[in-house]
C-alpha cells in the first residue's frame, strides 16, 4: 500500500533573492511519511537571472519531479493548479521631498475633480436654491449649508475608502481594496496562462 501525501500549492510566493526553490516553499505538505522532512526540502526549481522577476511553476511538473524521487508515493493535489514566483528587487526608498511632491499634485489633481464636478453640476445654484426655499431669502453664499457639506464630502471620502492614513475604520475591505485584489487575481491569472505556455516544457533544475 502506498503512501498518500496531500499537496496544497501556495497561490503566490514572494521572493526578494534568486535562490532554490525546496517543495516547502511553494506547497504545504500533509503526509505520514517518515521521510516528509526529505520530501519537504526537495528541490524544485533553481531561479536565475533568466527569469526576469516572475516564474510560475505547475503542480504536474511537480508531481512528476516527486514521482523521480519518491516512486513509491501517491500524490494527491489539493487547491491550486500553480504557485507564481514573483522577484522583486530590492529598491532604495524614494526621497522625502520626492513623496512630498507626489502628494501635493494628487491634492491637487483630486481637489481640480471636485471643483470641476460641482461646476458641472452647478452645485452652487443648487445651494443657493435650497437656501431660498428653506428661509425664502436670498444668498450667494449660504454657508450655513456649504459648510456641513463640505465637512460631510471630506468624512465620506474617509467612510468610503476606510482608511486614515494606516490606520482602519473596520475589517470590511474597501471598494478600492476590492478593484485592487481584482486586478490582482487578474493579473495572476494571465501570469499563469502565459508563464505554462512559454515554459511547458520547462523542467524544474
Amino acid at each position: 500500500m502506498k503512501d498518500i501525501v496531500y499537496i496544497r500549492m501556495k497561490k503566490k510566493l514572494r521572493l526578494e533573492t534568486m535562490q532554490d526553490i525546496e517543495l516547502k516553499d511553494i506547497a504545504h505538505i500533509v503526509t505520514t511519511l517518515k521521510e516528509k522532512s526529505k520530501l519537504e526540502h526537495l528541490p524544485i526549481y533553481r531561479i536565475t537571472k533568466k527569469d526576469n522577476n516572475v516564474v510560475v511553476i505547475d503542480s504536474l511538473i511537480i508531481v512528476k519531479y516527486i514521482n523521480t524521487y519518491f516512486p513509491h508515493l501517491e500524490i494527491q493535489l489539493i487547491g491550486p493548479s500553480h504557485s507564481i514566483i514573483q522577484i522583486e528587487k530590492r529598491t532604495k526608498s524614494a526621497p522625502t521631498i520626492m513623496i512630498t511632491l507626489v502628494w501635493l499634485i494628487l491634492f491637487v489633481g483630486s481637489a481640480m475633480t471636485i471643483i470641476n464636478f460641482h461646476y458641472d453640476v452647478s452645485m452652487q445654484e443648487v445651494q443657493q436654491k435650497l437656501h431660498f426655499l428653506i428661509t425664502g431669502e436670498r444668498n450667494e453664499t449660504p454657508l450655513w449649508i456649504q459648510i456641513p457639506y463640505s465637512i460631510g464630502l471630506g468624512v465620506g471620502m474617509l467612510l468610503f475608502f476606510n482608511h486614515w492614513f494606516n490606520k482602519r475604520f473596520n475589517e470590511e475591505p474597501s471598494p478600492l481594496e476590492i478593484e485592487i485584489y481584482n486586478y490582482q487575481q487578474n493579473l495572476d491569472h494571465y501570469l499563469a496562462y502565459y508563464e505554462n505556455e512559454v515554459n511547458d516544457t520547462k523542467p524544474p533544475s
